[in-house]
């Protein structure tokens, strides 16, 4: 999943992409990503693009000065794919492809917005105020804003009965962090994913603030500059432990261990996180049984 590096990332690819161009064509090819239909899509034709900005994980491509807005937020396996030249006619709806969006410049040039897998969940809002999408107005506030220092995530911890890893991952609490990154930033904080939120002492959650910082500006500098095609490969080869359970631990050597659970999985180091104790991996505790 695209969490705010990347898409932060992409937010700057299409800024040089997109600005001081016109739209010509917005043509779906899955009309389920479409969440909105008034203003209908073909409202952003023949409009300008002014500027493109980032909500958490959506993205804000904002057409007349902020007239009308394509907001899009990519889920779990959706991405977004430029092309120096469209091909020709429009797409082909249905069938096994991946394709969902096209939008096409005067230029020739454009975007597809793409989705693997079964699960349909890439959404497409046309909208005159992006407040005004539901998953954008519920957002927590950004990690990387100036104001937000280590006694704003006491404050949004402070009565959480939560494990601090679902917490990072609560959109409404802290936009942007998904799966990925809050394995990251606990392993950099050597914090157990199941140490419950609220129990943080001042130090621990000063050490996890700085890690938070830490690992999401080192991915957005990491990704800054880069083309929207070689994103997914930079993200992946600078995580530490998401994702590679049974590798040594960059850190101290020890193995990376894994906790599954029914549609994701979280990557820990016990050495690093939980005093060398491995977790309990709940799903397989249960085929045990």
């Amino acid at each position: 999943m695209p969490e705010l590096p990347e898409v932060d990332a992409l937010r700057d690819f299409l800024v040089g992409a997109l600005v001081g161009h016109e739209v010509v064509r917005v043509l779906p090819a899955a009309i389920s990503v479409l969440k909105t239909y008034d203003p209908p899509l073909t409202a952003l034709e023949g409009r300008q693009v002014t500027a493109v900005g980032r909500y958490g994980k959506f993205l804000d491509v904002e057409t007349d000065g902020g007239e009308l807005h394509l907001v899009t937020h990519l889920a779990r396996a959706g991405w977004l794919q430029w092309r120096d030249r469209l091909p020709d006619g429009p797409p082909r709806p249905g069938g096994k492809s991946p394709l969902a969006l096209r939008v096409a410049l005067e230029t020739g040039e454009g975007f597809d917005l793409t989705e693997a897998g079964t699960q349909k969940r890439l959404a497409v809002y046309v909208v005159r105020d992006p407040l005004s999408v539901p998953g954008v107005a519920r957002l927590g506030p950004d990690p990387l804003a100036d104001d937000f220092d280590a006694a704003r995530l006491a404050e949004l911890l402070a009565g959480e009965r939560r494990q601090i890893k679902g917490a990072l991952r609560d959109q409404s609490l802290i936009a942007g962090i998904g799966n990925a990154y809050s394995d990251e930033i606990l392993h950099a904080a050597r914090m157990s994913p199941f140490k419950l939120a609220s129990s943080l002492k001042p130090e621990e959650v000063r050490a996890l603030h700085e890690a938070l910082r830490t690992t999401l500006t080192e991915a957005v500098e990491r990704s800054r500059g880069l083309a929207a095609g070689r994103l997914k490969a930079e993200k992946k080869s600078g995580l530490r432990v998401h994702g590679r359970t049974g590798e040594p631990c960059p850190v101290c050597g020890d193995t990376v261990r894994e906790v599954s659970f029914s549609d994701s999985s979280l990557q820990y180091c016990p050495t690093c996180q939980t005093g060398g104790k491995p977790l309990a991996d709940r799903r397989m505790s249960r085929l045990l049984k």
